[in-house]
């Protein structure tokens, strides 16, 4: 079972700056629309592809935009030998309603 991670929790984790690496597995187009600072695209077609861009010691936290691209993203980190993977429940749209409105909703 994946870990799940509110966006409230989140943005305590960024705030009291823990170590992780935040991957953010959407489009370019909608990374470039909105995205949480500090966070590293990789497409969620493009992972197999990257895997040696992540480091399979890292407390890794995966987004999206509502959740669904990115729990698809942290199951393959995890059958991939990813022990240290959550997943942001609601996504970058979460982020924006709870967390931070200057991240743009689409």
């Amino acid at each position: 079972m994946i870990k799940q991670i509110l966006a409230v929790d989140l943005k305590d984790r960024l705030q009291n700056n823990e170590a992780f690496f935040l991957l953010d597995v959407r489009e370019p187009n909608e990374f470039h629309y909105a995205h949480i600072e500090n966070s590293v695209l990789i497409p969620l077609n493009e992972i197999p592809q990257r895997l040696t861009e992540l480091d399979v010691q890292d407390d890794i936290v995966v987004i999206c935009h509502h959740g669904l691209r990115s729990q698809q993203a942290a199951h393959f980190l995890v059958q991939a030998g990813f022990s240290q993977v959550t997943n942001l429940l609601g996504g970058i749209d979460a982020w924006s309603c709870l967390c931070d409105s200057s991240v743009r909703r689409y």
